[in-house]
């Protein structure tokens, strides 16, 4: 992660205490730090896959419909981060409880976790292939042994230069494995077509709530969008982790990936390792520096959000150790998952994981607009606090059993799940506070 003040580098412990005035970062560092998340490989297997399922139309109206509704809900929760300083995990004391937000934060770590062993594998796949005799193990190990020392303090005042750097390699990159296609293959105008011979007059529907399993960002944004200065933060709401980034995040790299991926001979349905081979059989080893770029920005925001998080989590527990040890830590992890066959567990974790992601966004947004949000009172919060979490539990259930439901209703799981999460929590903050202004 770029720049991002560590507790052994400034002396200020930024998982247990809200980041101080003369610690943010400036618009430029902010803005390169963050936008490394835009460049996962992920985002343009998503569009592609969304498009063979449901029609690249319905794909696009999908991407379309999340940027809107991540530039606006980001916005609010940006703003509120920056004025406050405080983390994901932070807030979820406020919002669950001393006790109660160590879910928060096990989720949140887990899910990066998750993320990071994803884009560290596409590297090592890339490796691998161009250079078959280094064995998968071997390149997952070094993938791993670079990754880690990138958000250790002692390397920190380079990184949101190199991201910067990185930013024009993977927007180069891009442009250029599209020219490429269209080079070698001729311009397919059928790739807007591309999909189902009869998609579904909804599948628009479906596509947006896709985007909705990767809310998790609205937690990135949380954590990174406490280094900005209250000066910026019309700024940083506005176009930082507002519309622009997500038009580039999911619209730009969801069209370039239903080209590619229609217009690319190719066998089966897509998936990150499909997208990688195409990518390298067009551009070389501009390729695997095209690959190394984007999974390595992405990555720097993994490992730092799982590291914070889980030294968050298990401090909370009583298990201390520094920064540099649960950095370690996460690398070991991820090293052993990239090495074990289950990631069809980790798909079936993610999607679970994601309704109670969506949730805990419905409640901090209800807290925002209507509870009290009072960072002197992290000083006394209760291990439990029942408003909170009847709201976070209350909607995660609803939205889980709609999930399980199959048919039609599981596509309103998500959605269902927001909108409950943020009723009960305004609903029950209201009362909550009725019954204080009676008492005195």
């Amino acid at each position: 992660m770029a720049t991002l003040p560590q507790s052994n580098q400034t002396g200020h412990d930024p998982v247990n205490h809200p980041i101080p005035p003369h610690e943010r970062m400036g618009r430029l560092s902010l803005t390169m730090a963050w936008w490394a998340v835009c460049s996962a490989l992920f985002y343009i297997v998503v569009g592609a896959s969304l498009a063979l399922s449901f029609g690249a139309r319905n794909a696009l109206i999908g991407m379309a419909l999340s940027v809107l509704s991540y530039g606006l809900i980001n916005s609010v929760l940006s703003r509120f981060a920056i004025r406050s300083g405080l983390s994901v995990a932070l807030f979820s004391r406020l919002l669950f409880g001393g006790t109660g937000a160590c879910l928060a934060t096990l989720i949140f770590f887990s899910t990066a976790i998750y993320y990071a062993v994803f884009e560290g594998s596409v590297i090592a796949v890339a490796l691998n292939h161009l250079y078959p005799e280094l064995v998968y193990p071997l390149a997952a190990l070094l993938v791993v042994l670079y990754s880690v020392p990138m958000i250790l303090g002692s390397v920190q005042h380079w990184l949101d230069k190199l991201n910067g750097l990185l930013l024009p390699i993977y927007l180069g990159g891009l442009l250029m494995a599209v020219g490429l296609s269209i080079s070698r293959y001729g311009y397919q105008p059928q790739w807007l077509d591309f999909g189902p011979a009869t998609p579904s007059a909804f599948g628009w529907w479906d596509c947006f709530v896709a985007y909705m399993g990767v809310w998790v960002l609205m937690l990135f944004t949380f954590d990174y969008a406490r280094f900005g200065k209250p000066k910026d933060a019309v700024y940083h709401g506005r176009w930082n982790f507002g519309m622009p980034f997500y038009a580039v995040t999911f619209l730009l790299n969801g069209a370039a990936g239903i080209y590619l991926v229609s217009s690319i001979p190719h066998e089966g349905a897509p998936n990150e390792v499909s997208v990688v081979i195409a990518i390298l059989q067009l551009m070389g080893l501009w390729g695997l520096l095209f690959v190394w770029a984007t999974q390595t920005r992405i990555n720097t925001a993994n490992y730092y959000l799982a590291t914070l998080n889980m030294q968050a989590f298990f401090g909370r527990l009583g298990v201390r150790g520094s920064y540099l040890i649960w950095a370690l830590t996460v690398g070991v992890i991820v090293y052993g998952l990239m090495l074990a066959d289950v990631f069809a567990y980790l798909l079936k974790a993610l999607a679970y994981q994601g309704i109670f992601v969506v949730a805990w966004v419905g409640v901090a947004l209800a807290q925002i607009f209507y509870g009290r949000s009072d960072v002197a009172e992290l000083e006394r919060v209760p291990p439990f606090n029942p408003v909170g979490l009847t709201a976070w539990f209350g909607a995660t259930v609803l939205g889980l059993a709609l999930m399980f439901s199959g048919g039609s209703l599981s596509s309103f799981s998500a959605p269902s799940t927001v909108i409950v999460a943020f009723a009960l929590q305004a609903g029950l903050s209201h009362r909550g506070q009725l019954r204080s202004r009676l008492a005195e």
